[in-house]
């Protein structure tokens, strides 16, 4: 039996690589999600062993990003720290993560997701004496004015030793110059993108600590012969209360982990893609399975009638698919490579530039991708192996043996279940349930397709009757036989049409999402905001408080409105607070409230959205104390509002309340009206004229606002799209895989059909209309399915500001046209074989 299967095989070398294709597109995407992700975990991994000292002293709890900034150490703790007797030396850090680089030609360098960093030099090593940043030319900054750049900046920015260089900043200062006095390498690879500016101490404590002599952490080197935790436990007895000691290796631990975090959800959004690929895979294997279990009915019989059994039947054909499975995963496995490569170019554009790293292949990746391709195959291939057990070893005497399709009550029934479990699911997470919402209708949306994708032989037969009626009218006698050909087999042309249906239905879904989306952000910058300009980071960084004094100063402004951003702790719970001021918004919209006076917020005095006042349990006159920088404040509650354009935070306060609590002096976004005397083109003109040497900060009028407001929408759709292309690419194939070896199993009709006077343009036409009605029949269902799971979302989503819903019509009927073309265009290939098909040959094929 084993020879035969290799026989079998061999024989249908296409017929393997068509069912291997959905595998490999499948187990692509697992293999290049975890070697992309394991690629950027190690670059950062190597990075973060060389930022930290033997032991860090940082205030207490200063590692958590969504923390609310921690204070500062102060001077007097550093030399203190020094004097411990396994220390070695002690210096204080000055870190800023939002100064970046202007090149010659005034573009910024960096700032699409990597950082721009700016340090203070100090010569002290990193952990296990490694030296964190290597000089490669010219010497390290000693006085105000010069700087040392990494190398690659330089090189991007079009910088040489000894010229001035110019820098953007959130700090004290938009805009500062500095002589280039050097180029340095971080030790630890690549900085991933991340520009590093490195300066003397007196010059990053005014621009980063407002000039007190103060840091943002502390490094301890050890003496030789003292271990990192003996110099921890030295230093934590000398520091004072509101302080910590962390040894160096904790510290890039927890840098790690960090970033592993931050990394999960690359992994989790390509794994989804990947889940859907193998689901769409499993329809064309299954499909393709079943149709060779068919075609090879006689074959397996005279097995059975020469004394094979049952199992070693069933036995053989899993033998096949694990072969498939096999190669499959390793071509997917190899493709994955490539697949990675190709994400790596593309965060590169996004300025997470990873060119001199390797990638990485960890054995979880090997094991993963052989796992997920062999189960996905053998499972998909189990129920024709199942089938072809059954054949009867008397069917080998007969010369029309075939397997008996078998009644779709079962199939029926469990479909009948996951979709009403789906829809029940989809119902609690719309109206029942008050958390995890998504998740419930997540898991429904999954029913509902799988179930649907079952009784799709019987929800599919009145369109394909209906198509029927058409193609008798239009094509005569060959529409009616490609109507019977695809009422012939029910559960072929529904597997094949399920494969389309799930991958527009998604794409449907998110057509309606995206269009939703968009239009709640033009009605509510519409309805919110009546600024006429709109002065924000254009990468999404604060910006220097010094620009809203420059802003102010052009003629013919007369009102601005600052709004800031920044973690801060609220009765012990981090909460990200948007600070306002309260006149000047309020004059810019109209904040709507369910209790409690908007106007009241002011010193000690905030606001609160419905959403955070029942999550934390608050109503309108409770006292919260919030936190940061060591700093505590006492305020009320005085009002409980609906987030809109302008208003968006679960806890808005007032600027001078941020400030109070130590917070950097920086911006988010600057709203602006202009004098009622003023025309709109001279106040932009100025505006950008104010604004001409910061590169990192745009102007722009109520549309520009709304269409960048929009922009990350329509790059997650972009991408989604094309992610989601490759299922429907998998879909297609399905249709063609199931054109061409229904041709190869019909080839006695087709020659005979040939034989009564049937021309190769009416063949190819009838299998053209086969072809269109399985891709209108998956599109149909998936639009139709697209449709009710995008009004779903969408009112999920109702509370977090999306509160339109918009149907694309006319982008709804665009999948159905293109469906009919993928129609057209899956039956080219099969048809032409079939015009190809030797009359006599075909009669004599048994």
């Amino acid at each position: 039996m084993l020879r035969a299967s290799l026989a079998s095989l061999l024989a249908r070398k296409l017929r393997l690589f068509m069912s291997a294709f959905a595998v490999i597109l499948g187990v692509a995407f697992v293999a290049g999600s975890f070697i992309f992700t394991d690629t950027l975990g190690e670059s950062f991994t190597a990075l973060t062993k060389s930022s930290a000292g033997d032991v860090v002293v940082r205030a207490t709890g200063a590692n958590d990003p969504e923390q609310p900034a921690a204070k500062p150490v102060p001077a007097s703790v550093v030399a203190a720290i020094a004097d411990v007797p396994g220390a070695a030396r002690a210096d204080g850090n000055v870190s800023d993560f939002t100064t970046f680089v202007v090149s010659k030609k005034n573009k910024l360098i960096g700032g699409q997701g990597a950082p721009g960093i700016a340090v203070n030099h100090t010569g002290g090593p990193a952990a296990h004496g490694v030296e964190a940043s290597r000089l490669v030319k010219g010497h390290w900054p000693e006085q105000a004015g010069e700087v040392a750049l990494d190398a690659a900046t330089a090189k991007a920015a079009g910088y040489l030793i000894g010229e001035d260089v110019r820098f953007v900043s959130a700090g004290s200062e938009a805009t500062f110059s500095a002589k280039l006095v050097g180029t340095h390498e971080m030790t630890g690879g690549s900085m991933l993108g991340a520009s590093v500016t490195v300066m003397d101490t007196a010059t990053a404590q005014r621009l980063f600590q407002k000039g007190a002599d103060q840091f943002s952490d502390a490094w301890v080197t050890a003496k030789p012969g003292v271990s990192q935790s003996e110099l921890r436990t030295q230093v934590a007895r000398v520091l004072p209360a509101g302080f910590e000691a962390v040894t160096g290796d904790k510290v890039s631990e927890q840098m790690a982990t960090e970033i592993q975090k931050g990394l999960s959800f690359i992994t989790t959004f390509l794994l989804v893609f990947a889940a859907v690929s193998l689901v769409v895979g499993t329809f064309l294997i299954i499909n393709t399975f079943s149709i060779l279990v068919a075609q090879r009915s006689r074959e397996l019989a005279l097995f059975r009638a020469i004394g094979a059994s049952r199992r070693q039947v069933s036995r053989s054909v899993l033998f096949e698919a694990f072969v498939v499975g096999l190669i499959g995963s390793t071509a997917g496995l190899v493709a994955g490579f490539g697949l990675a490569q190709l994400i790596r170019v593309l965060f590169g554009r996004f300025g997470l530039d990873m060119s001199g790293a390797s990638l990485v292949l960890n054995p979880r990746t090997i094991v993963a991708s052989y796992a997920v391709g062999l189960v996905v195959t053998m499972v998909a291939a189990w129920l024709p192996a199942r089938r072809a057990g059954q054949v009867p070893p008397v069917a080998a005497m007969r010369d029309d043996a075939v397997l008996r399709e078998g009644a779709l009550r079962k199939r029926i029934i469990v479909g009948l279940v996951l979709a009403i479990l789906g829809g029940a699911a989809m119902y609690l997470g719309l109206v029942v349930v008050d958390s995890n919402e998504l998740k419930w209708l997540g898991g429904g949306i999954l029913g509902v397709l799988i179930g649907v994708a079952l009784i799709s032989p019987l929800v599919g037969r009145p369109l394909v009757s209906g198509l029927g009626w058409i193609y008798r009218t239009v094509f005569g006698v060959v529409g009616t036989m490609a109507t019977q050909n695809s009422l012939r087999n029910p559960r072929r042309t529904a597997a094949t049409a399920s494969a389309l249906m799930i991958g527009v239905a998604l794409v449907t879904l998110m057509s309606i999402f995206g269009s939703s989306a968009k239009a709640s952000i033009d009605d509510q910058i519409a309805k919110d905001v009546t600024a006429d300009y709109v002065v924000s980071n254009a990468i999404g960084q604060p910006f220097s408080a010094e620009i809203a004094t420059k802003v102010a100063a052009v003629p013919g402004v007369a009102e601005t409105a600052r709004t800031r951003w920044s973690p801060v702790s609220m009765s012990g719970e981090t909460e990200w607070a948007q600070g306002i001021d309260p006149v000047a918004v309020r004059a810019m919209t109209a904040v709507k409230t369910s209790s409690g006076d908007f106007a009241q917020v002011g010193p000690g005095a905030v606001s609160i959205s419905a959403g955070t006042a029942k999550d934390r349990g608050l109503k309108v006159g409770d006292s919260i104390q919030l936190g940061s920088q060591g700093q505590v404040l006492a305020a009320r509650v005085v009002s409980i509002h609906e987030e809109g354009a302008m208003v968006r935070s679960g806890l808005v306060t007032d600027l001078r309340d941020l400030e109070s609590l130590g917070l950097p002096d920086q911006d988010s976004t600057i709203y602006i009206k202009r004098e009622s005397s003023a025309t709109a083109s001279t106040v932009q003109a100025g505006l950008e004229n104010a604004l001409a040497d910061l590169p990192m900060v745009t102007v722009k009028d109520q549309q520009a606002f709304a269409d960048e407001q929009r922009k990350p929408i329509d790059t997650m759709l972009t991408i989604i799209y094309a992610l989601l292309g490759l299922a429907v690419v998998i879909a297609v194939l399905g249709i063609v895989n199931t054109l061409a070896l229904s041709v190869i199993e019909r080839t006695r009709e087709i020659g005979l059909l040939r034989a009564v006077g049937l021309g190769r343009r009416q063949l190819r036409t009838m299998l053209r209309l086969e072809s269109v009605v399985i891709a209108l029949l998956g599109a149909a269902l998936g639009v139709l399915m697209g449709l009710g799971f995008g009004v779903a979302i969408q009112r999920a989503l109702v509370d977090e500001g999306f509160d339109r819903l918009v149907i694309p019509w006319a982008q709804l009927g665009l999948f159905l046209g293109l469906a009919a073309v993928i129609g057209v265009l899956a039956a080219v290939w099969p048809g032409r074989r079939a015009a190809r098909v030797d009359i006599l040959r075909a009669i004599a094929t048994e």
